[in-house]
C-alpha cells in the first residue's frame, strides 16, 4: 500500500506533466503562432486541426493520448485502483490549467481518452465509436466529445468494484471536461434562441 505522501507526489507530478501542453509546444517547435490566438483560442486537437491541418492535429492527439497512457500505467503500477481516478482528475486539471502556459490550456478530451484506454479499454472503444456516430448526426465536434466523455466516465466506474471516492473523482473529472466546453455550449444555446 502506498503512503499518503507518495499519492500526493503522484498527484503533483501528474499535474506538472499534464501542464506541458502538446499543442502549444508543437506549434512553438514548428514556428507556428500560439494555437490559443486563433479560432476557438483553445490549445486542443480540434483547434490545431483548424489552424494547421490533419498532420499536426494527429501529432498533438497522439502526444496527448500517449502521455495520458503513461500516466495511467504509472498510476496502476503504484497506486490502489481507488486512487487512480484522482490521478486522472489531476491530469485534466493540468491540461486545462497548465502552470507552464499561463493556466490557459486545452479541454482534456484527448488526455481522458488515453487515461481511460488503460482503465477501461472496451469502454474506450465504445466511446470512440460513439464520437463518430454523434459527429455524423450533429456535425459538431464538442457535442461528440461530450457524448464520448460520458461513456468514458461510465466505463471507468463500471470497470472496477464500486468505490464512492473513486466514483466521485471520475464524475467530477467528466463534469470538468464538459465545463471546459462552456463557451461552445453557450454559443449553441444563443444560436438556438435566435
Amino acid at each position: 500500500m502506498n503512503s499518503p505522501g507518495q499519492f500526493i507526489l503522484l498527484l503533483i507530478g501528474t499535474y506538472l506533466i499534464a501542464s506541458l501542453n502538446s499543442a502549444i509546444l508543437v506549434f512553438k517547435l514548428s514556428g507556428k503562432p500560439d494555437p490559443r490566438t486563433q479560432f476557438s483560442q483553445n490549445a486542443g486537437v480540434t483547434n490545431v486541426y483548424r489552424q494547421a491541418g490533419p498532420f499536426w492535429a494527429l501529432i498533438v492527439l497522439l502526444t496527448d493520448v500517449g502521455k495520458a497512457v503513461i500516466i495511467a500505467v504509472c498510476g496502476e503500477w503504484l497506486l490502489p485502483w481507488q486512487q487512480i481516478p484522482w490521478i486522472g482528475m489531476a491530469m485534466i486539471i493540468g491540461n486545462r490549467f497548465p502552470c507552464w502556459h499561463h493556466f490557459q490550456g486545452g479541454k482534456g478530451v484527448a488526455h481522458y481518452i488515453g487515461f481511460t484506454a488503460v482503465a477501461a479499454p472496451i469502454a474506450t472503444i465504445a466511446a470512440l465509436l460513439a464520437w463518430i456516430m454523434a459527429y455524423c448526426v450533429w456535425r459538431i465536434p464538442f457535442v461528440a466529445s461530450i457524448t464520448m466523455v460520458g461513456i468514458l466516465a461510465a466505463g471507468t466506474i463500471a470497470s472496477q468494484p464500486w468505490n464512492g471516492l473513486a466514483g466521485f473523482a471520475t464524475i467530477i473529472t467528466a463534469l470538468l471536461i464538459c465545463y471546459n466546453h462552456e463557451r461552445n455550449i453557450t454559443k449553441i444555446i444563443k444560436r438556438n434562441k435566435k
